[in-house]
């Protein structure tokens, strides 16, 4: 009774908190107080959540740290600044990109006149971070299997790479946000639809992607970002960023659209990763270099014949 009695004191406390910063806002009275009672639970509720978010990522850090000690393994307790190096250098090459990312007609941290290009750049920080997780593993099978990684990786860059410039030939533009200005007017006006070369282009893309640099990660942390990062930049290039499908949709924020595009590439990527079965390192690399780099060139040849021939 007296811990209840506790805990709503507490409690009743957090809502005065919340009632006194709408009153300085001068935002109380545009609810009655019971609104603001409601509004002061859901806050405190998402409180409680990312309070218990943030422990798990320290608890996971922690039990890694822990474990490693206990059992005499190299790689957590002293390669690489006590084995964190390798999964830093992977999230962060993920979360760079980010910046660069228009998320609406004005909602964009960095606008660069070179967005693509960075992107590009950035992602490929991810090889000496899979490389040095293999090394740090003290083990030479882990070091082994990090060497078929990257040079994997490196590989399908290569047909991301030649995906991308398909769109960069249509838009005339390495700017993200002027790729994505390029395409308004309505879905007809996507770069998917401005012509077929385009289209089978953005499916390299996606395709290509899911195996290159931006996909593969250490950490769940890293994968699902990467895995947004990767639906952002389809997104961008070839489904019209923040623009509405349809003229008359504008009253939609234009987040709203980027992210729900975003959102569904990621559900299309969930879905086949667990429907369709995993093929071994040899085919994959056969379906790189033999089919999907040369469609790749096809794709570049056929855009830039498309665009003098429709001027």
């Amino acid at each position: 009774m007296l811990q209840r009695e506790i805990q709503g004191e507490y409690y009743n406390k957090f809502v005065e908190l919340v009632v006194e910063f709408a009153k300085w806002l001068g935002l109380f009275d545009s609810l009655p107080p019971i609104w603001w009672f409601i509004i002061a639970s859901i806050v405190a509720a998402l409180v409680f959540c990312l309070v218990i978010v943030v422990f798990a990522l320290f608890a996971v850090y922690v039990e890694r740290k822990v474990s490693g000690h206990i059992q005499d393994r190299l790689g957590p307790m002293k390669t690489g600044w006590h084995g964190v190096i390798a999964t830093i250098i992977v999230f962060m090459s993920a979360l760079a990109v980010y910046v660069v990312f228009p998320f609406g007609e004005k909602l964009v941290v960095i606008e660069l006149n070179i967005g693509i290009l960075y992107v590009v750049a950035i992602s490929t920080i991810v090889v000496p971070g899979i490389f040095m997780a293999g090394w740090s593993s003290n083990n030479k099978w882990s070091l082994f299997e990090a060497m078929r990684s990257v040079a994997q990786i490196i590989s399908y860059e290569i047909p991301v790479g030649l995906s991308i410039v398909c769109a960069v030939m249509v838009a005339g533009h390495l700017g993200m946000q002027e790729i994505v200005k390029a395409q308004a007017g309505g879905f007809r006006h996507w770069f998917i639809f401005n012509n077929p070369f385009t289209f089978v282009a953005f499916f390299i893309y996606f395709l290509a992607s899911l195996y290159s640099g931006m996909r593969w990660a250490f950490s769940l942390l890293a994968e699902y970002c990467n895995m947004l990062a990767v639906s952002i930049i389809a997104t961008t290039l070839f489904l019209g960023g923040w623009q509405a499908p349809f003229p008359g949709l504008e009253f939609i924020p234009d987040w709203i659209w980027f992210i729900g595009k975003a959102l569904f590439l990621v559900f299309m990527q969930i879905w086949m990763r667990r429907t369709l079965p995993r093929l071994r390192v040899d085919q994959l690399m056969y379906v790189c270099w033999k089919i999907l780099t040369p469609f790749a060139f096809v794709c570049i040849f056929g855009v830039g014949l498309w665009q003098v021939l429709s001027k």
